[in-house]
């Protein structure tokens, strides 16, 4: 095969691994009823007038299924954490006793659930489209070496490969959205 489209087909794949990576992220977001870390991804506090990431200034723990305990280096930033979590919206009322503050994971309703199961396949959905964009744009790419003496076949042959990427990307978008699905049915 033309080194030409060796490198559109490896340039596709970088772009599709991220988008993946993408996706798992967003999916990692929506809350499965469990306490995760990755809830508060997002949340960024007022630190000495720059937005910095929760993570960088406390500690967040996960104590049991259902309560996240968030353990800021400085007493002084906990109402700052605390109006940072309200304003997220995630969902969750900060409870702040001077120490830490505590989150508690409400178990979700039959309801709640499917909503978060729609969320998941409209996310899956974006990383779908995410990845056939990447295979239109590479195809595009792969067509315009027409020009600089590509032959016919090889284009053929570079699109074919283009389209078994695609295809393999897009069975590991629909996997993870399967597993965080199960994820967020199970009681």
């Amino acid at each position: 095969m033309n080194d030409l489209i060796q490198l559109q087909l490896m340039d596709a794949q970088a772009a599709m691994d991220r988008a993946i990576d993408h996706c798992e992220s967003e999916l990692t977001k929506i809350r499965a009823g469990k306490a995760s870390a990755g809830m508060l991804d997002g949340i960024f506090v007022d630190y000495y007038g720059a937005a910095t990431a929760l993570s960088q200034v406390a500690s967040i723990n996960t104590p049991d299924a259902r309560t996240i305990v968030i353990q800021p280096w400085e007493k002084s930033l906990l109402t700052a954490i605390e109006k940072a979590i309200q304003v997220a919206n995630i969902g969750i009322n900060p409870q702040n006793d001077g120490i830490v503050i505590r989150l508690v994971v409400p178990p979700l309703t039959e309801e709640r659930r499917r909503d978060l199961v729609k969320k998941v396949k409209e996310e899956a959905e974006r990383g779908r489209i995410t990845v056939r964009n990447i295979r239109k744009d590479a195809n595009t790419k792969i067509q315009k070496l027409k020009g600089e003496g590509v032959s016919d076949d090889e284009i053929k042959t570079g699109e074919g490969e283009v389209q078994k990427l695609t295809d393999a990307y897009i069975i590991k978008v629909d996997k993870h959205a399967e597993a965080k699905e199960k994820d967020v049915m199970t009681v």
